[in-house]
């Protein structure tokens, strides 16, 4: 049976949860099929922010109200709490239970004993942003080639129950306990932690797709998981070696789908192979498609690919490069995650930073066909965006979307058309936020605008942060998180209070 054959009455207000309730009240069954995309799509009812873009779908949109629009780092207005991070993060804060995790590097040692570059993930209070436990992972040997010195985890990870998922800087897709070593247990079958003590991380299971699966990552791994029932989707990081002439491990996997619970390896696909253009740095996106759960997977050959998520068959697959680009002056693949909202997919193409700006495209993309579908699949596109690393936040009919060069555009979700441009005049790294009637979206200059959402372009407000914002803002409980370059701030109305 297919979701859209189901007949279930809707208490007004009531949303999905809502009507399982209902269903289960009535004594009714539900398909799994169903129950697996509730678990996937549905925000957290306490208002968490528990991966990556909210929810396995990643629309930077949230129904969030009361968000703060002011305040001041210096003074620290309306700010709740500040945390120190590294001296560099770019794996963006995750909020879940009461706990605030957050990639960062080790140039600020929580633990003086261990003092040497390396990847942290970080476990902060919720309410106070006290520093509770982290997990430290030695560089690896190879250096540069496969992990970038002082770089840190770029994983932001994926929470659900008391497991937390995320990938290190050595390309291992990671399961760790949120209470880490602090309850005094060691949970799991993983029994080799170098780091034991109360602030520690307890790891449950660890798949090094370098070591296991031959994964050749370039520079670093950066993916972030998704979550669907028993089954996490990650990208592998795998791409060019140092040369950027020779691809070292073709048919090592791009693309995986572990089960949650063991970290055994469910499905994999190799569909760049040695089409692969530079690195692959993106994050898999979900979506229910006629009655189906597909996971859409950014391929570093330029391509976007769709597959049946539980089974790996890849069910269409298209070109996000014009006929006749060249890499990599007019050619790129997609570091932005895509976004799955009412049906379509949107996704910007881009490159390694370190390139520059440069052409991009934006598309709103068809996943319910099959095979190549570049022209049938293609719904609108944009070509008026430069090379982007940022997911679109897409609500109310309107798409926001920002680019490398610093430019936020915002179109019409069904057409393309756009309304408005607005120039932050500085490099964008992350993504904007809509969420309060508001669009959110820091720069490299670290200064965070505040735009009214809607077919004009109005400027509520904008905050410096003293520091480079690399990260996408995160709201969650009525708080508005901003990681800078080497501190996370907690920022909220006097009125707000934590959960």
């Amino acid at each position: 049976m297919e979701h859209a054959d189901l007949r279930i009455p809707n208490p007004r207000g009531a949303g999905v949860r809502g009507i399982l309730q209902t269903i289960l009240f009535r004594g009714l069954l539900l398909p799994a099929c169903f129950v697996l995309f509730l678990s996937a799509t549905t925000p957290p009812s306490s208002q968490d922010w528990p991966m990556w873009g909210g929810t396995a779908w990643r629309n930077m949109a949230s129904p969030m109200k009361n968000l703060p629009d002011s305040w001041d780092v210096k003074t620290r207005r309306n700010i709740r709490w500040k945390a120190d991070l590294g001296g560099q993060s770019y794996g963006n804060p995750v909020v879940a239970a009461g706990k605030v995790f957050v990639g960062t590097n080790n140039e600020n040692p929580r633990d003086p004993g261990i003092t040497d570059d390396k990847g942290i993930l970080l476990c902060l209070r919720e309410s106070d942003g006290e520093f509770l436990w982290q997990a430290v992972t030695d560089k690896l040997a190879s250096g540069s080639e496969n992990d970038w010195p002082a770089v840190g985890i770029c994983s932001s990870p994926a929470v659900e129950g008391n497991r937390l998922y995320y990938v290190s800087n050595r390309g291992e897709l990671v399961c760790l306990d949120t209470e880490g070593f602090s309850d005094g247990e060691n949970d799991g079958a993983f029994r080799e932690e170098k780091h034991r003590g109360a602030r520690d991380a307890d790891i449950i299971w660890k798949l090094d797709m370098m070591k296991e699966l031959g994964v050749y990552q370039h520079n670093m791994a950066n993916s972030s998981p998704a979550i669907w029932g028993d089954l996490l989707f990650v990208e592998t990081s795998n791409g060019n070696d140092e040369t950027h002439e020779r691809i070292p491990a073709p048919q090592a996997p791009s693309f995986l789908a572990v089960d949650k619970n063991s970290g055994k390896v469910v499905w994999q696909d190799d569909s760049p192979g040695n089409r692969i253009l530079h690195g692959q740095w993106s994050s898999p996106a979900l979506g229910e498609v006629n009655g189906m759960m597909q996971v859409f997977f950014p391929g570093g050959d330029g391509w976007l690919y769709g597959f049946n998520a539980r089974t790996g068959q890849q069910i269409w697959k298209f070109d996000l490069n014009p006929k006749g680009a060249v890499w990599p002056k007019t050619k790129s693949d997609a570091i932005a995650t895509p976004v799955f909202h009412d049906g379509k997919i949107y996704l910007a193409t881009g490159q390694d930073p370190e390139n520059g700006e440069g052409i991009g495209h934006l598309y709103c993309i068809d996943p319910g066909k099959s095979g190549d579908v570049t022209e049938s699949g293609r719904i609108w596109h944009f070509d008026k965006i430069r090379r982007s690393l940022s997911m679109a936040a897409v609500t109310d009919g309107l798409v926001y979307i920002s680019d490398f060069s610093g430019f936020l555009h915002c179109l019409d979700a069904q057409t393309g058309k756009l309304y408005w441009t607005y120039d932050a005049l500085a490099a964008v790294w992350g993504s904007p936020l809509v969420a309060d009637g508001k669009v959110y979206l820091g720069d490299e200059d670290g200064d965070v605008v505040i735009l009214q959402t809607g077919k004009e372009l109005k400027k509520i407000a904008e905050w410096n942060m003293g520091n480079s914002v690399y990260s996408t803002p995160v709201p969650a409980n009525g708080v508005l998180y901003i990681m800078t370059r080497s501190e996370l701030y907690a920022i909220a109305n006097p009125t707000e209070k934590n959960n």
